[in-house]
């Protein structure tokens, strides 16, 4: 691993954390609470693009095999559709 490498293995792990941060403050104040005259929807708006720069790169610098990575997302979206409710249609009341 060069240093390039390095740095932005780094600045992507530190990325995450905010991402993490953002999501936090979401659950604990709401999408539309502001702080410093930004709603927790923009940060998180933000901290995700900051991170999707830094996956955009590592595939760029082939850190990681773009087809891979897509392969996997692809895989985690079947498994979500198979075991999770985020893809239910919510049922209509009559």
């Amino acid at each position: 691993m060069n240093s390039k490498e390095k740095e932005i293995m780094l600045i992507a792990q530190e990325e995450c954390a905010e991402v993490t941060q953002a999501i936090s403050k979401c659950f604990r104040f709401g999408f539309d609470s502001e702080y410093e005259a930004k709603t927790n929807r923009k940060r998180l708006t933000e901290e995700l693009g900051d991170l999707l720069c830094m996956i955009e790169l590592m595939m760029q610098l082939k850190i990681v095999n773009e087809s891979a990575v897509y392969r996997a997302s692809l895989e985690k979206r079947n498994k979500l559709e198979r075991w999770s409710n985020i893809f239910e249609k919510e049922s209509e009341v009559h």
